[in-house]
């Protein structure tokens, strides 16, 4: 099978995209992670430090999945250049760490959307069962529907 120039290039508006949703995510947990600093700061509280760890896992894997994200975009752009000058092997080779990269990308979303939910089952429990609320617990709910 042979690749075409505009295989690749259909990529583009696709990883645009997870560009955007990944900053916005990256935007919002930064936002909810100066509310609990300055939450901490005021009331130092262990339930706050607990939110902020998490918190800091997810910054990583934010971190990871822009890094992957990046990486498969410019592994599109050299196979588009390798295909252009008719280099089809080695485009192919390319385009398809390419797509590795982009999968990792989005294992990494997967992972940092599962530690997300589980975190705002912790809260819901809370409510279920009474335990009285920390001022974490209305940033972290605001910051996670925005995202």
């Amino acid at each position: 099978m042979e690749l075409s120039l505009q295989t690749p290039a259909l990529l583009f508006p696709a990883i645009s995209l997870l560009f955007l949703a990944y900053t916005n995510r990256f935007l919002a947990l930064a936002s909810l992670i100066r509310s609990l600093h300055a939450a901490y700061r005021t009331t130092p509280d262990d339930r706050l430090l607990e939110q902020i760890r998490n918190l800091r896992t997810r910054v990583g894997l934010v971190r990871a999945m822009q890094l992957f994200g990046v990486v498969a975009i410019l592994l599109c752009v050299l196979a588009m250049f390798l295909l252009y000058e008719k280099q089809q092997v080695a485009g192919s080779f390319v385009f398809a760490a390419g797509m590795v990269s982009l999968m990792m990308s989005l294992l990494f979303s997967l992972r940092e959307i599962q530690i997300s939910v589980t975190a705002l089952n912790v809260l819901l429990s809370d409510l279920e069962h009474g335990t009285p609320g920390h001022g974490g617990a209305t940033h972290d709910d605001a910051a996670e529907r925005g995202m």
